[in-house]
């Protein structure tokens, strides 16, 4: 079993989640139980996918949460085009983290294709 606080991509979409909490702290008091939960939701569930799965053992079984943590990432990708359609966040705070958020997708795949690459 891997230290998941080892891996670079845990650690990016980590700090990926803080910038969210911190981005959506201005959001009207009235998307406290829309949006901002599910853009929270959405961001966290990208780390603790990755947490979960790099404890499993097997690479079939940690590349299914990777692949969990992708499809995570790909719904926050739109939380985050919804909140800027909205208004809820300008440009300067969104092209960061959509940056981060790609950045972590593609440290994602790398690392679903390598767990999965000899995976039958």
């Amino acid at each position: 079993m891997a230290d998941f606080r080892k891996y670079r991509v845990w650690q990016s979409s980590h700090s990926l989640v803080l910038d969210l909490y911190r981005a959506t702290e201005s959001f009207p008091s009235n998307e406290r139980f829309d949006l901002v939960r599910q853009i929270r939701r959405a961001g966290a569930s990208i780390p603790a996918n990755l947490a979960e799965g790099l404890g499993k053992s097997g690479d079939k079984e940690r590349g299914r949460y990777a692949n969990m943590a992708i499809g995570s990432a790909y719904e926050l990708d739109y939380h985050l085009q919804l909140a800027l359609d909205l208004g809820y966040l300008n440009e300067a705070q969104h092209t960061p983290l959509l940056t981060t958020l790609k950045s972590v997708r593609r440290m994602l795949v790398v690392l679903r294709r390598k767990l999965t690459a000899n995976v039958r």
